[in-house]
This record gives structure tokens, C-alpha cells and sequence, in this order.
């Protein structure tokens, strides 16, 4: 049965409560630990038994850090990164134009500059070089250094590392790997297909963060002085985790708990420019790495100069960071316009072929390359479906997709590549790029579609909204939200905790912004809470709430702390509602 009897609300969702055994394990939370209910609630939905609650609180790094020893190639690439940190050598850091690939870059390039040894940054242009290392740039770095370390890229490409034939080449990557790997001294990758995968849901800056780790290890062998301090880095990690959406589970729940606590002192210039920049007015959490700082770093990328976002996080030059931080900023209010043109247009061709497929689909001609991926994302969200958006350009279109729980769009890109309907094509299980002719993307999204049917896309129906519990107004304190906090960090693979609130009566609603939704709302027992709604007015919730008539609410949402001009109070991230009074008598 639907919780609250929510079939279909506002937004077309059926609401999926805790069932009978995830509340039987919370009254026995409750019993034992002097933990609040909607904490314990919280906790037994992620599966933590009530011995470990206390622990899982608390996670300590150096209990869930992987021995990064365990990863094939990785002592060789940190004899080989630290034999040329020791023969002063030329050090060239190739990276990809993302998020992940500037983190990445930036914590090798401030690791060795504490070490007194400048090194040289190549990040592609996404334009004219494409993703990973081409021939052309592979060849001038490896004429003109001793080591290359590429990063966020790498796996796949077999013949720009065979030309740089003049240098050694490390890869610290992420991405899928094929069934052979490209000839590289060292290829440390948790998604080899000769690893486990145990650790398989790092991001690259948390590989490159393991290597470093074992190189300090290497550095104690050697009686070697200390090197940087590693714990003062776990910022760079933390972005890249949060922003490249890796599963927080495991090791990366720690490093992005432990790499919020190191940015809250503010004591990197570039990532205080960008706080800043961005308005930031209260201590880093998740959110603020995926939605504010995230897409200001990768607008770089995108639209802009392919290098500014990881020059923006290496530099220790604060009037530097602020030059860097504003021009990224309006590289993204520029992104912003250019993904919402091409998101009303794909999304208007993609309804017209039908969301109910196993694949959505999307192309235009003169689309730009550095937003399909984001509009693929607007897809997917849509429609609960693996997304694809590709932008046509001459006799190819170059794409991005995402993926839906479940379904690894990443392996059939893969298969795609290598059965030669895509020119190149890889990724990992949410997210894939591809290259394709012109004249065969009809058929390579016929296939594809094919292959993502074969893992149950196209099966589900809108997206559910999983509910932690029912909360009433007057329970919403801070002292609650920030003990519910603790049970994060939250994101992909440790989705935010989402309560319901029944029966409420709309007191005041507003339209803010283009699409944003303010609104205070009561039970008539003296119980208020404000909420924010964010996009409601692209789906029917901002107007089924501002024509409220005195209708009365069921809503549902996050639970946040809101900061303003220095006073703290309780506030709903509302998500979704449905009337109460349709919910009461369809019992």
C-alpha cells in the first residue's frame, strides 16, 4: 500500500513508506541507543544494524580507507611518481575537462609543489581534442617531459600512449576498462576488468588520493622526511566525489565527511573564491559541492577554457582565485542559457519519439557538446529512463548520456563501440560519453536501446518518492536536522533522508524566481514550518500550491537548516505534496 495512500501526487509519484521490518528494526534502535526516532529511521533505511549506529555516525577514515596496495599497478606507479619527485624530473599531468579531472590534476599539482617541483598541466579541449589523450598532445608532452600521469582518462586509449613512446605514462582512472589495456608503465583502476570492483565506485581524485597515500607509505620505507599532509587535500577529493555523483558508501562517505570539515576552514584559495562567488553563507555540505560549486568548476570545461577549474583549485594565489572563481561564474550563467535552449528542444523531441521507451533519445543539429550531458540528466529525470543527448556536427554527433539505478549504460556503450555502430564510446555505469556518424545513429540508438531493455530500462514507471517517515511541525527543530546530518554525507547511493508531514494547511505561497516555489505551512495546531520548493513550477506543483482554495496538503521533502542574515531556522526542502483531502476518501 502507498504510504499516506499517495498513488499518484502532485507530481505523479506513489509515496513508498518504511514497511513492517524497517520499523521493527527502529523501535529496536530506538531501545538501544538514546538516538531520536527519525535518526534511527534514517539509519535502518541504509541497512546499519544498532550496534554499529554510533560508528556510522562517526566514520573515521583510517577504518574505511582501502589499502590502496590492493589496486593492480598502484606500488608501481608510486615508485615510479616518487623516483621522479626525487630526480627532480619533468612531471606532465594530463586530466580530463571535468570536475573529477581538475580535482584530480589539482591535488597532484599542490602535492608536488609542496614538494618544491613545478609540474606542467594538459586538460584537452572538449571541442577540438575530444575526451581523453589524442596522438597529437600524447607526443609533444612526452617530448618535452620524463613522466605523464593522466588522470580521469586514460584506460581506453591505446594509441595516444603508445605515441608517447618518449616518456613513461601512469593512468589513474576510473572509467570502464576494456579487455586489453593500452601500454602505459602503470594503469591504477578499481574498474579494470581484472580488479574486483570492490572499490569500484571511487571517483579518479579518490584514486589519485590512494596513490598519494601509498606514496607517503613508500616515502616512511625509504626514511624519507614527510611529505605533504594528505588530510589537508581531502577537500579536492571531496568535490570530485560529490560532483562526479560516486556512490557515497564506503571509503568515499568518509573522505567527503573528512573533505568538508578540511573546506570549512576556508584555507584554499580557490575554493574560497568560489564559495564565495557563489554566496555561499553557511558551512559547506553535499549540496553546496553539487549544485553550486560542481557546475561553476565544470562550466570551464564546457564553454569555456578547457584548463580554468583546475587552475582555479591548484592555485595558492588568492587574487588569482578570485580572477578565476568570477570568470567561471559567468561561464555558468552563460551555461545556464545555452542548456536551457537545448533542454526545450530535446525534451520536446525526445516526448515526440515517447519517454516510455527502454532508451530516451535526443539530437539537434549545432547542440553544444559541453551541456548534453546536463540536458541528458533533465532526461533521465524526466522520464526514470537511461538518457542520451548528442549534438551534430558535420558527419558526427558527439553525446553524453546518463544512466537510472540499476541499468550500467556505461558496459552497453562499450559493446556498442566495439560492435562499431559508435566511432569510440565509454564510460561508467551512470554516465557515458560517444562519438557516432551521422548516418548510423538511427541504428546505434535502435541497438542501444535494445541493450538497456535486456537490463530492465523501460520496465519502471515514474520514479517513486521513498519516505524515511511522518514528522508534525513542531518536531522539525535544528537540534533534529542537524542530528539527522550526521547520518550523511548524502547523494548518489545515500539519497537524502525525505519525511513526510501530513495534512497541513498552506498559510502562504509566493513564486520566487523563474520557477522556485516559498511557502509557510501550519497544522492548525500552532505547528509551522516554511519550505522552499525548487523547479516546482515545471511540474504542477508550484501552481496546484499557490491555487491552493484552502485545500489542506500532504507534503514530503528534506529537512534543512536555512541561514539568513546570521539567524538559523527549521525549513522543508519540499519535494513533492498531494491534497489530504483526495488521499482521505479514497479509503
Amino acid at each position: 500500500m502507498a504510504f499516506l495512500d499517495i498513488e499518484s501526487s502532485l507530481t505523479g509519484r506513489r509515496w513508498i513508506g518504511p514497511d513492517v521490518e524497517t520499523e521493527r528494526a527502529t523501535d529496536a534502535m530506538m531501545q538501544g541507543t538514546a538516538l531520536p526516532r527519525s535518526v534511527c529511521q534514517v539509519l535502518t533505511r541504509r541497512g546499519v544494524p544498532a550496534a554499529e549506529a554510533e560508528a556510522f555516525l562517526s566514520p573515521r577514515l583510517r577504518d574505511l580507507l582501502p589499502d590502496p596496495r590492493s589496486l593492480r599497478d598502484m606500488q608501481t606507479a608510486s615508485a615510479r611518481f616518487l623516483e621522479a619527485v626525487r630526480k627532480r624530473q619533468r612531471i606532465a599531468v594530463f586530466a580530463d575537462y571535468d570536475v573529477d579531472g581538475g580535482s584530480s590534476a589539482a591535488l597532484l599539482i599542490v602535492w608536488l609543489r609542496e614538494m618544491g617541483l613545478a609540474s606542467t598541466l594538459y586538460i584537452p579541449n572538449r571541442i577540438d581534442e575530444g575526451y581523453g589523450p589524442n596522438v597529437p598532445a600524447m607526443t609533444q608532452l612526452a617530448a618535452a617531459h620524463d613522466l605523464i600521469i593522466c588522470v580521469d582518462c586514460g584506460t581506453l586509449s591505446h594509441e595516444a600512449i603508445a605515441a608517447a613512446k618518449d616518456a613513461d605514462v601512469i593512468v589513474l582512472d576510473h572509467h570502464l576498462g576494456g579487455e586489453t589495456l593500452p601500454p602505459a608503465l602503470a594503469i591504477v583502476n578499481p574498474n579494470r576488468q581484472d580488479e574486483s570492483g570492490d572499490i569500484g565506485y571511487l571517483c579518479a581524485a579518490g584514486v589519485v588520493f590512494l596513490m598519494l597515500v601509498e606514496t607517503a607509505r613508500q616515502m616512511r620505507e625509504a626514511n624519507m622526511p614527510p611529505g605533504p599532509d594528505l588530510m589537508g587535500l581531502l577537500d579536492l577529493v571531496a568535490l570530485a566525489t560529490v560532483a562526479d555523483v560516486a556512490p557515497l558508501i564506503g571509503a568515499n562517505r568518509a573522505l567527503v565527511r573528512q573533505g568538508l570539515s578540511v573546506m570549512a576552514r576556508r584555507e584554499r584559495p580557490g575554493l574560497v573564491a568560489l564559495s564565495d562567488v557563489s554566496r555561499m553563507d553557511s558551512a559547506p555540505s553535499s549540496y553546496h559541492l553539487g549544485f553550486l560549486l560542481g557546475p561553476r568548476v565544470n562550466a570551464g570545461g564546457r564553454i569555456g577554457k578547457a584548463d580554468l577549474g583546475a587552475r582555479l583549485l591548484a592555485t595558492d594565489s588568492a587574487p588569482e582565485a578570485e580572477a578565476l572563481a568570477e570568470q567561471l561564474d559567468k561561464l555558468n550563467t552563460e551555461r545556464r542559457d545555452i542548456e536551457s535552449a537545448v533542454r526545450a528542444a530535446a525534451m520536446e523531441q525526445a516526448e515526440e519519439r515517447g519517454l516510455d521507451a527502454p532508451l530516451v533519445w535526443a539530437a539537434g543539429e549545432g547542440w553544444h557538446p559541453g551541456v548534453v550531458g546536463i540536458v541528458a540528466s533533465r532526461l533521465k529525470d524526466a522520464a526514470n529512463r537511461p538518457a542520451i543527448v548528442i549534438g551534430l556536427d558535420g558527419d558526427e554527433g558527439k553525446g553524453s548520456g546518463r544512466s537510472v539505478a540499476g541499468v550500467d549504460l556505461g558496459a552497453a556503450i562499450q559493446r556498442l563501440a566495439a560492435e562499431g555502430l559508435l566511432i569510440k564510446g565509454g564510460g561508467h555505469k551512470m554516465a557515458a560519453g560517444l562519438t557516432v556518424a551521422r548516418d548510423r545513429l538511427p541504428e546505434a540508438m535502435e541497438r542501444l536501446s535494445d541493450l538497456l531493455a535486456r537490463q530492465g530500462a523501460g520496465t519502471a514507471g515514474p520514479a517513486d518518492l521513498r519516505l524515511d517517515g511522518v514528522l508534525m511541525p513542531k518536531a522539525v527543530t535544528i537540534e533534529l536536522i542537524e542530528q539527522i546530518e550526521q547520518a550523511g554525507p548524502f547523494g548518489a547511493g545515500a539519497s537524502a533522508p525525505r519525511f513526510a508531514l501530513p495534512d497541513l494547511q498552506v498559510k502562504h505561497a509566493r513564486r520566487i524566481g523563474e520557477s522556485h516555489l516559498k511557502l509557510s505551512l501550519g497544522d492548525g495546531m500552532g505547528g509551522t514550518l516554511d519550505a522552499i520548493a525548487f523547479g516546482a513550477f515545471d511540474t504542477s506543483l508550484g501552481q496546484s500550491m499557490v491555487e491552493h482554495g484552502g485545500a489542506r496538503f500532504h507534503v514530503a521533502g528534506r529537512l534543512e537548516v536555512n541561514i539568513w542574515r546570521g539567524r538559523k531556522t527549521p525549513q522543508l526542502r519540499l519535494d513533492d505534496a498531494a491534497p489530504s483531502q483526495s488521499a482521505s476518501s479514497s479509503r
